[in-house]
């Protein structure tokens, strides 16, 4: 049993990753019906916690049913984290992570999310603050270097456990490789053969489908595995991935009809949470990845992404449905 502190997260967790404007608690509350063991939030800007602007404090909304769920914070200045990790805590999630892993601009050359990475003693001394700051185990983050010349993962797993970090969850790339090209996993399998790392390691980049996550377990010996892009429009992965591993067999694809459920749970969910007018409109991003594949889609989409009542979009589903399924009888 993998534990996060005393928190048990199953024999071989498969975790959400923070992504940001899409794991919210909408698009959260799908894929724990579809079996995600951990969560964590979209990460939250620890200058917006302390200043408490609406769109960061919003961000700490969690629920019941996502438990164990971490609130995920970044920023640049040691103390505001500091302030921001206290802030998170009163959320009351179960664990708080922070972003050493964000390769944006706008994040990453103000020295925050992986751009902490070229000053790897800072990000030690921040890790520690926020370490002693909460009374809740702090994971954090992380990609390989910055670039391929400044990949010291080994020493960053080092210091932060020395900190007193819980858990390493390591995207496979260096923030100049951005989310392009082929993560390397052979850095995260140094770091978990490393004899003096005893916290679980997580592996985070390009698990798309149930048979690269049974491969990169067995190959690379990780704690559990982070997905990310995979799960937008499919959260079936969670259950494909576990089943997979128990059975060797692969689960029924979803069908029509369960898209389209679980797309109308969804987006009612985002609706509930976000009011109508931006609810819908932050739905917008999600209905190619539901029907990816689906030929024909883009008159649909199209109207999707246009219509401004629920009645309007409920209606267009509706006629996703008769479509498709005649296209199929036919």
């Amino acid at each position: 049993m993998v534990k996060i502190a005393d928190i048990e997260i199953g024999e071989f967790p498969l975790l959400l990753a923070p992504m940001e404007d899409v794991s919210d608690p909408p698009f959260r509350a799908v894929c724990k019906e579809n079996g995600a063991d951990l969560m964590y939030t979209e990460f939250i800007a620890a200058e917006g916690l302390i200043r408490d602007a609406h769109k960061s404090m919003e961000k700490l909304d969690i629920y019941d049913y996502e438990r164990p769920i971490g609130i995920q914070i970044f920023g640049e200045n040691i103390e505001s984290m500091r302030m921001a990790a206290a802030i998170a805590e009163e959320a009351k999630p179960e664990i708080l992570d922070i972003n050493y892993g964000c390769p944006v601009h706008k994040v990453a050359c103000k020295g925050a999310g992986a751009g902490i990475l070229l000053d790897i003693p800072k990000m030690e001394r921040m890790t520690a603050e926020i370490v002693k700051q909460v009374n809740l185990p702090v994971t954090v983050k992380t990609r390989l270097g910055w670039d391929h010349s400044t990949i010291k993962i080994i020493e960053v797993a080092k210091r932060l456990q020395g900190v007193g970090i819980k858990a390493l969850t390591i995207h496979a790339r260096t923030r100049q490789q951005m989310y392009k090209g082929e993560a390397d996993w052979s850095y995260i399998e140094v770091v978990k053969n490393c004899q003096d790392i005893k916290i679980p390691i997580f592996g985070n980049g390009d698990i798309d489908t149930p048979e690269k996550a049974l491969e990169y377990k067995n190959k690379y010996g990780v704690d559990g595995i982070m997905i990310g892009r995979a799960a937008i429009g499919y959260p079936w992965i969670f259950n494909e991935i576990k089943h997979f591993m128990a059975t060797g067999e692969h689960l029924p694809a979803p069908t029509l009809q369960q898209r389209i459920q679980v797309c109308k749970r969804h987006l009612q969910r985002s609706i509930e949470w976000k009011g109508e007018h931006r609810g819908l409109v932050e739905m917008r991003r999600h209905y190619t990845n539901y029907f990816r594949g689906f030929e024909n889609f883009k008159p649909f989409r199209t109207r999707l992404v246009i219509e401004e009542t629920y009645a309007d979009i409920l209606a267009t589903l509706e006629e996703v449905e008769e479509f498709y399924e005649n296209l199929v009888v036919c």
